[in-house]
């Protein structure tokens, strides 16, 4: 059993983001009397149009399959607890990383990542399209509330954790690493980099970490539960999986005979709890082997400090294996990417060719504006869709629309 830090308050690490020392908004403001910045980033992502918007997006299923499976917001949620349940553990800032959580899918399409992935295509030779990168630019332009600018306006530390959800996305020269090192940074990211440096050399913030596992934590489970209730996945096939063999001779070794429906939440509850005990005490001995003094240090470490073991990440590896290749390539779900595809397709080029079929104020001042400004608009405003919304556009724009229930 991990020893954690105790169910009450502790005292902020020393090595965690503290609120006071922030680094601001781009637009300067008054401070708030009574929440931190990062609570003020919390309500303001909450109460975004984006945010809502969530409610209406694939996670895995689209959503004439089921009420009870779950959607973006609901993933959503869920990272959020999982991340305050690390941070408060590891005695972090628990406001940033809930906040983090609640932004870190903002700019995901409708129909999951089918639609992510037919965007990036239709975007291919204007820029791409990454949904990292959109939540950027959700935050920093595409929301449009306040009176005095555009944006959420949020505090540096925020975007910072956002644009980083997957670590540097340089080198210190400034040359796209890793996965961008052949395709250069996202439109977005390039973008705001002119008006503002987060720091895209270095690590995030343990805050920003802690988010980021969360939100591998959340899906790996909850797509699992969700798979198993929709019969796609099965109990004898998780017996390949030794992390899900493990869980499962548990569950069945204290509740013999137990009822699937239970079954299934004995599961998905012990895969959670295994990943976070073990992620707080492989986190805890990197803190302790860094040992850093303050959260700078963390963005200057080699590496994250907060991540699985060696063990672990091998095991959830072969669980996100599992679920590629008996969920998501379920051939029931690849019939329903399929038709979803193409109702993104269309709408995009159906959009390029006639800005004007886009609602104000999404066609204004599109006139005489080249094709890259126009895709990016058209882009801007697909990827906003709920997935009913494009469904009912594209019953408008066209007679094949796919019955999809």
């Amino acid at each position: 059993m991990v020893k954690t830090l105790g169910y009450g308050a502790q005292p902020r690490a020393e090595y965690a983001v503290d609120p006071e020392l922030s680094r601001g908004r781009l637009y300067p403001e008054t401070d708030s009397p009574t929440r931190t910045p990062f609570q003020r980033d919390r309500d303001r992502i909450i109460h975004s149009a984006a945010f809502r918007r969530l409610k209406h997006k694939t996670q895995v299923f689209v959503y004439h399959e089921g009420d009870h499976f779950r959607t973006r917001l609901t993933h959503t949620i869920e990272v959020s607890q999982i991340a305050r349940s690390l941070a408060r553990a590891l005695r972090l800032d628990e406001d940033l990383a809930e906040c983090l959580a609640l932004a870190h899918d903002l700019g995901h399409t409708p129909f999951g990542h089918e639609g992510e992935d037919v965007m990036h295509e239709c975007m291919a030779d204007y820029g791409g399209f990454d949904h990292n990168a959109q939540s950027l630019r959700i935050v920093t332009d595409l929301e449009r509330r306040y009176a005095e600018f555009d944006g959420l306006n949020l505090a540096w530390e925020t975007l910072e954790g956002l644009v980083k959800h997957n670590g540097p996305l340089t080198d210190r020269s400034g040359a796209p690493c890793g996965k961008l090192s052949h395709k250069g940074l996202p439109f977005a990211v390039s973008e705001y980099a002119k008006h503002q440096d987060l720091l895209l050399w270095s690590w995030p913030s343990a805050e920003a970490q802690v988010a980021a596992l969360a939100d591998d934590i959340a899906y790996d489970a909850h797509d699992l539960d969700d798979g198993l209730r929709a019969g796609l996945l099965s109990f004898e096939a998780m017996k390949d999986v030794p992390y899900l063999k493990r869980i499962l001779d548990e569950v069945d070794g204290k509740y013999p005979g137990l009822e699937d429906a239970r079954r299934i939440h004995e599961i998905g509850r012990r895969c959670i709890t295994g990943m976070v005990e073990d992620v707080i005490a492989e986190s805890i001995s990197r803190i302790n082997q860094l040992s850093p003094k303050k959260c700078g240090d963390i963005r200057d470490a080699n590496g994250p400090v907060i991540a699985f073991s060696t063990e672990m990440a091998r095991e959830e590896r072969e669980l996100k294996e599992f679920l590629f290749a008996n969920l998501y390539r379920h051939e029931s779900v690849l019939a329903v990417r399929k038709q979803v595809a193409k109702v993104v397709r269309d709408l995009f080029h159906a959009y390029f060719k006639a800005p004007e079929r886009m609602p104000e104020p999404w066609c204004t001042g599109l006139n005489g504006e080249s094709d890259e400004v126009v895709a990016r608009r058209v882009c801007d405003f697909i990827a906003g869709m709920t997935d009913r919304y494009a469904i009912d556009e594209h019953r408008r724009l066209f007679d094949d629309t796919p019955e999809l229930g």
